[in-house]
């Protein structure tokens, strides 16, 4: 097919690991309406009660949630210690216990060697230390750039394995541009071009190529890494760089924990809220934050995206002006003595 413009919008692809029994009926990979409805399909009309997920990001708690919504005895078996490594191990110990709570058995240091099925509806997962029995066995190991068809186009491929674009969209080929999960995009914090495979940023990267296509310049000014997810009733979020992303970036990070509460201290009901804050020693400028808590940890992180995307400093963000009323905040917010605390230690 002749073009003038192509645009390559090929998405990622969900990892599988390279084991016997991944293309049994009754395993699944969730990255698409389609993959959902499947699964749903499958649990109904084989009148599923036990379910492994394999892998604990955050698209494993979410599916441990909705599995557990469906009375299925669920299992989420993981390599690692705990869940959602990204975060840190203090948040990962909240999110463990709020697994706990709601009847999810968290299996650590298990790793999948084969898939095996013993009947219609029996399957098992085996492990390197035992099996674990399912009725339905999903695997949530994350995505990776589907880069397939740019490789072969002979376009530049990034060391991140997704394919290289600059601001405006367009790859190492005049002509093609490239948008979403398939290409990187410039980290603002690290000052590097990532592979982060999120639909806000793809809706965001369509719209800049669209643009550049039609005749009016625009280009996509980068990313912060914000991400969060819900798990049962806790609210997860994560923006910027952690401690070890920053020392690779050539930062020298110092970074605390703060725990209190979302609301003001007359008003709080048993709510917890953990903020953690990472800067660099030697300029103060913010580099990264992460929250958890039963509520309020979306919108401080929310804030403390825009702050990175500033490139502010801890000494102004300890004195921001927020819009103050106790159901919703202490007079000094959290975000505020965070900022404070960390200020102390450069």
């Amino acid at each position: 097919m002749p073009y003038d413009t192509l645009v390559v919008a090929t998405g990622a692809t969900a990892t599988l690991p390279d084991i016997p029994g991944t293309d049994l009926e009754g395993v699944f990979v969730l990255k698409n309406l389609r993959d959902g409805i499947n699964i749903k399909e499958y649990i109904k009309n084989n009148q599923c009660r036990r379910a492994a997920v394999v892998g604990a990001g955050f698209i494993a708690m979410e599916m441990s949630e909705a599995l557990r919504n469906l009375d299925l005895e669920t299992s989420v078996v993981y390599r690692g210690e705990l869940p959602v490594k990204k975060w840190d191990p203090e948040f990962s110990t909240m999110v463990l216990e709020e697994l706990t709570k709601n009847g999810v058995s968290f299996v650590a240091h298990h790793s999948p060697v084969a898939v095996e099925r013993h009947s219609d509806t029996h399957l098992s997962l085996v492990t390197d230390k035992r099996t674990i029995d399912a009725d339905i066995i999903i695997f949530a190991l994350g995505v990776r750039p589907n880069a397939q068809l740019a490789q072969e186009a002979g376009l530049e491929i990034g060391k991140s394995g997704a394919i290289r674009v600059d601001a405006s969209q367009h790859t190492s080929r005049e002509a093609i541009f490239a948008v979403g999960d398939c290409c990187e995009s410039y980290n603002r914090v690290s000052r590097q071009w990532v592979s982060v495979p999120l639909g806000d940023i793809a809706n965001k990267q369509g719209r800049v190529a669209g643009r550049n296509i039609a005749g009016y310049p625009m280009i996509f000014p980068g990313i912060v890494g914000s991400q969060s997810f819900k798990v049962f009733g806790l609210e997860v979020a994560m923006t910027g760089l952690d401690e070890k992303a920053a020392e690779r970036s050539g930062y020298s990070p110092v970074s605390t924990i703060v725990w209190g509460s979302p609301v003001a201290r007359s008003m709080v009901e048993g709510q917890r809220l953990g903020i953690k804050l990472i800067a660099d020693r030697s300029s103060g400028k913010l580099l990264g934050a992460q929250a958890v808590g039963q509520s309020g940890a979306v919108s401080r992180i929310n804030v403390l995206s825009a702050c990175l995307w500033s490139g502010m400093g801890l000494d102004e963000i300890g004195y921001l002006d927020f819009a103050y009323s106790p159901p919703f905040s202490g007079a000094w917010d959290m975000i505020h003595t965070a900022a404070q605390v960390l200020e102390k230690k450069l």
